[in-house]
């Protein structure tokens, strides 16, 4: 009885460890993206297929919960087309909203996954579901890819690459 119950708590203990391990690697990379960020982007499939944009964002991250809120502004020629998503792990997992959520002209961020160098969410409105990820290629160049599902299939639609317009967050200067 003893030894199982010394296996019982080193299991919390370890399982306790991995995930504050994975919750300060979530800030971590959160704080990574946080700042000043601008460049093109392109439609790659569909209609409109061709289309380049320009994106002008602000990644600021939550101090206290993980999340973030990205804001800013596309434009394409004289049309500009505002931007925020905000979202915020919580017991359940990440949630938010784009653009005010699928109630208004956005979507509803459902689910998502926070990495070393990338984060990956599940966007849904009505009848689309697809995905946005942002990868970090380094510390100045996050590369935004949206696509969405088609039976077993994942199609992006979308690609962004953004370069950093200011310094990173000082907390991020020391770790590069």
């Amino acid at each position: 009885m003893q030894k199982y119950v010394v296996f019982l708590l080193a299991t919390i203990l370890i399982g306790s460890i991995g995930s504050a391990n994975a919750a300060n690697q979530e800030k971590q990379f959160l704080q990574s993206i946080a700042g000043q960020w601008s460049g093109p982007g392109e439609i790659v499939a569909g209609k409109y297929k061709g289309t380049k944009f320009t994106c002008t964002l602000s990644g600021t991250s939550e101090t206290a919960e993980i999340g973030m809120t990205l804001d800013g502004v596309c434009r394409l020629g004289i049309f500009s087309q505002p931007i925020r998503a905000k979202f915020a792990r919580s017991a359940n997992g990440y949630h938010g909203t784009f653009n005010n959520g699928s109630q208004a002209q956005g979507l509803d961020i459902t689910s998502g996954q926070i990495r070393k160098d990338h984060m990956i969410f599940d966007l849904n409105r009505q009848q689309f579901n697809g995905n946005m990820t942002a990868r970090l290629a380094d510390r100045n160049l996050m590369n935004i890819t949206l696509a969405i599902r088609i039976e077993k299939a994942v199609i992006p639609i979308i690609d962004m690459k953004l370069t950093r317009t200011g310094p990173p967050p000082i907390s991020n200067l020391a770790k590069n």
